[in-house]
């Protein structure tokens, strides 16, 4: 194993937990595991949006075991763990309430059961459920919140973009940004519904929905975010965004733009919009190492607009600094090997990625590869 300051740490990589699969294969509409064998042999596929064929799926998803082999053959010394989506967001209330409180110890046993690094680190830990749904009341949020905060292998939430049915700007959800602030629970954002009926006639497959769809859906729920004023009212939120945030970083002085243009926004925020990119974290699952570079730069730069102050032209940044803010992720199990390899694109690219970006520093790609993921966790 690496040395503590090498260390190597997924923080975007999921699991079905039994208890949820069992839930998904009991189910006759999407979402749903449907249970079908080819050849005598389990052919079982999972669908989780309207009009999806699905995708074939099996142990690598729930079980623990097929997780370590993962990080064994790839050199991950430790990985921050989620359920993925849909999550709950199917179920009532009545149900989503008892579900998230048990998911989350499944969750915590999943993790406390797993091999150790050190005697005080072991090799998985997680980002626990709330019932965001519709119908559900802000105490039982807020007791799933105090459940997480208490459980040692949890470290955070995750959490999809609908909120309790109005989007994350929703003035209802303030008890839990407020709850989410105090606990110092990390928020992990991430995209499921996609960007519907862009997608035109041609069958493509899973490409745009995955590749533009979701980090849209995820630069849309972050501006609104910043939009509402979140992260005004509660300045010490921490909250990290799936696929390098989409393309919030891209498009971030034009949203500034837009803002100061607009007589309806035009004074709402304490902060330029950019300003706001430096105090998110981003996961660093871009593939490219000029993608990298370019978010580290927009975190970089955000200190300059800080109280909507007029940045020089002249101003400069050090590229290193936003390094600090992402964290390296493979999305496993999603997106296998098509090809006959021993080791998954997916965590190859983007290592590629992160060892190759222009201007950071060795102890810059050490951050992002493992050192800043321990640190914002709180596990050095």
């Amino acid at each position: 194993m690496a040395s503590l300051g090498s260390r190597l740490v997924d923080i975007h990589t999921h699991v079905y937990l039994p208890r949820y699969a069992a839930l998904l294969r009991s189910r006759t509409t999407v979402p749903r595991i449907l249970t079908a064998t080819r050849d005598g042999k389990p052919d079982d596929k999972l669908i989780i949006l309207d009009h999806d064929t699905g995708r074939p799926v099996g142990p690598q998803y729930w079980d623990r075991d097929e997780k370590l082999k993962f990080m064994d053959r790839h050199g991950i010394d430790l990985s921050v763990v989620s359920s993925a989506n849909p999550w709950l967001d199917f179920l009532p209330a009545s149900e989503a309430e008892p579900m998230a409180a048990q998911l989350n110890e499944d969750l915590e046993q999943y993790c406390a059961d797993s091999p150790s690094l050190t005697p005080s680190l072991n090799r998985l830990y997680g980002f626990g459920m709330l019932p965001l749904v519709p119908g559900i009341s802000t105490t039982a949020l807020l007791e799933a919140i105090e459940q997480i905060s208490k459980l040692s292998y949890l470290k955070g939430i995750i959490m999809g973009t609908r909120g309790v049915g109005k989007g994350l700007d929703d003035e209802a959800l303030d008890p839990v940004w407020a709850a989410l602030e105090r606990t110092g629970l990390v928020v992990f954002l991430h995209p499921h519904y996609s960007i519907e009926g862009q997608w035109g006639q041609k069958d493509n497959g899973h490409v745009l929905p995955l590749a533009l769809g979701f980090p849209f859906e995820t630069t849309i729920a972050t501006t609104r975010l910043i939009l509402a004023g979140v992260f005004d009212r509660f300045p010490a939120l921490r909250l990290l965004l799936a696929h390098s945030g989409g393309v919030l970083p891209q498009l971030s002085s034009r949203l500034a733009s837009c803002i100061e243009h607009d007589p309806v926004v035009a004074s709402r925020l304490k902060h330029d919009a950019r300003y706001y990119l430096g105090k998110l974290y981003f996961d660093a699952v871009a593939y490219g190492p000029e993608e990298l570079g370019f978010v580290s730069d927009v975190v970089s730069r955000a200190k300059h607009y800080e109280n909507n102050t007029s940045v020089p032209a002249t101003a400069t940044f050090e590229r290193g600094l936003g390094s600090g803010r992402m964290l390296f992720g493979t999305d496993h199990p999603f997106f296998p090997p098509l090809k006959g390899t021993d080791k998954w694109p997916s965590v190859v690219e983007n290592l590629r990625a992160i060892d190759a970006v222009y201007g950071w520093s060795s102890s810059d790609k050490d951050g992002v590869r493992g050192g800043n993921a321990l640190s914002l966790f709180n596990l050095v």
